[in-house]
């Protein structure tokens, strides 16, 4: 209990720190800021797994599944890895709702910081009874299983020109119905007064359908990663990190998409194999270490080969 404690109050700590100090005033992040922030929390999710080896070395942490240092760690950089390759979706719609809502910016990334704080306490609630459920009824391994693998294949057969489109989506219809919007932006307020009535603006609007979406896309991540393990903190910890480490990443690869349009053929990939993994566990034993360098594996070649490509077309 102490560890999970001092995990969220650090999570807490940098959050503060974040808004009141880091980014306190509005500001245009910038590919160099955006790169410096990506790499320091990289590095901070793998030098983690040090911090992972020790707690469950020296037993400071509850261990369910009696895992060993070594494979604990194993299995936190696998989960890392998987957050952080199906965020890149996130990233695609985060990009389609801001350019959809007009949202300058300077402003971007305090609804990233709120829709941050909001997707911590969604992803906590839905690990928590995603374990629960795995724990107690194990044949619902074998539904998370084919979840995966469903939606890899329907990720494969869609097509491009099915554009996500936040104006239309029933998110705003209901939210209009809830509270009048606005088009208009004033700083980064999220509310406006006009004419004594209270308006919604368009950050406020943006900041709801990242949150909407954010649990959309937990549909996917969250089974993905009780693929490799049930244990709570190794959960959460790899999905928290893969959370805080979204924002910077955006900034870093916004302006830099259309380059990694094959990724998504990696994640494709990645999905199929956590999905067998899940249905096949009671016939085929995958090392940790095996799961790890496929999904590390499959997201190196996605990178070369959106890379090579986008290279190809330009010359």
């Amino acid at each position: 209990m102490i560890v999970w404690i001092v995990f969220l109050s650090a999570i807490v700590l940098f959050l503060a720190l974040d808004l009141g100090i880091f980014n306190k005033k509005p500001h245009v992040i910038g590919a160099k800021e955006a790169s410096k922030w990506t790499a320091a929390f990289v590095t901070i999710s793998f030098l983690f797994s040090g911090v992972i080896y020790w707690l469950y070395s020296n037993s400071y942490i509850e261990n369910p599944d009696g895992l060993k240092p070594m494979t604990a760690s194993i299995k936190y950089l696998t989960g890392y890895l998987i957050e952080l390759s199906l965020s890149v979706d996130n990233i695609f719609i985060i990009a389609i709702i801001f350019s959809s809502f007009k949202i300058p910016k300077k402003y971007q990334h305090r609804v990233l910081f709120w829709g941050i704080l909001g997707a911590i306490v969604f992803r906590g609630l839905m690990i928590y009874f995603g374990v629960i459920i795995i724990n107690k009824f194990t044949w619902t391994t074998y539904l998370f299983g084919a979840f995966l693998i469903f939606t890899a294949v329907k990720m494969l057969f869609t097509k491009e020109d099915e554009e996500f489109k936040p104006k239309n989506s029933l998110i705003y219809k209901l939210l209009g119905k809830i509270i009048p919007i606005t088009n208009h932006t004033e700083k980064e307020n999220f509310f406006l007064k006009i004419d004594s009535k209270i308006f919604a603006t368009p950050l406020f609007v943006a900041l709801i359908v990242i949150e909407v979406m954010d649990v959309v896309f937990a549909m996917d991540s969250v089974p993905a990663i009780l693929a490799i393990t049930s244990d709570p903190f190794l959960v959460f910890s790899s999905n928290i990190f893969a959370i805080l480490g979204l924002r910077s990443m955006y900034f870093f690869l916004a302006h830099m998409l259309e380059k990694f349009s094959y990724l998504e053929y990696s994640l494709i990939a990645i999905l199929t194999f956590v999905g067998l993994k899940m249905l096949l566990k009671d016939f085929i034993e995958v090392p940790e270490w095996a799961s790890l360098g496929f999904i590390a594996l499959s997201l190196i070649i996605g990178v070369i080969v959106s890379l090579q490509i986008s290279k190809k077309e330009k010359e």
